[in-house]
């Protein structure tokens, strides 16, 4: 399981995600990467769920993304629009969390693309935990994004058993 949290303010936009990796009740492993740039270091990603599912969806949505350079709305209606339709892609066991300066998403498989309002976005089984601190960091602080992604994914990590506290977060290079 995992905790994967986006958090757009003042401009700025960072992503991050926690390093366990369970199976079943048994935590296998402390320090994997979840998150990822995409699309020139412009794009941020990261994802819930199967790892190569996962990584097969990060390639198609790179794909996307290369067809309609600049334009994440698109790129991820698309790819929701083939993730359901194809008939490979739909066993595909994974969400995406996807972000830019401007927008962020949370894709699935059944065609759901959600972009929520306030421009804070969490996946996995420690992402409602998540969600709730980085929006009372950002009602309550004036912590810079990369900050309330740290302390939220941190805030998880001591809630949720399927969570820990080694986590990567990233900014856009571009």
């Amino acid at each position: 399981m995992t905790t994967i949290l986006a958090v757009r303010r003042d401009g700025m936009v960072a992503l991050g995600g926690d390093g366990q990796v369970t199976v079943g009740d048994t935590i296998v492993k402390a320090n994997a990467h979840k998150v990822r740039t995409l699309h020139g270091g412009k794009l941020l990603a990261g994802f819930a769920g199967a790892a190569a599912d996962a990584l097969r969806l990060f390639e198609k949505f790179e794909e996307k993304m290369e067809r309609f350079p600049g334009n994440l709305p698109r790129a991820a209606v698309e790819l929701a629009k083939d993730w359901r339709s194809d008939r490979v892609l739909r066993r595909l066991e994974a969400l995406l969390a996807v972000a830019d300066r401007e927008h962020g998403f949370v894709i699935s498989g059944t065609g759901e693309i959600i972009e929520p309002d306030d421009g804070i976005l969490a996946i996995g089984s420690g992402g409602p935990y998540a969600l709730a601190a980085a929006r009372a960091l950002v009602a309550h602080t004036t912590l810079p994004a990369v900050e309330v992604v740290r302390t939220a994914i941190g805030i998880a990590g001591e809630i949720c058993i399927y969570t820990n506290t080694n986590m990567t977060v990233l900014e856009p290079t571009a």
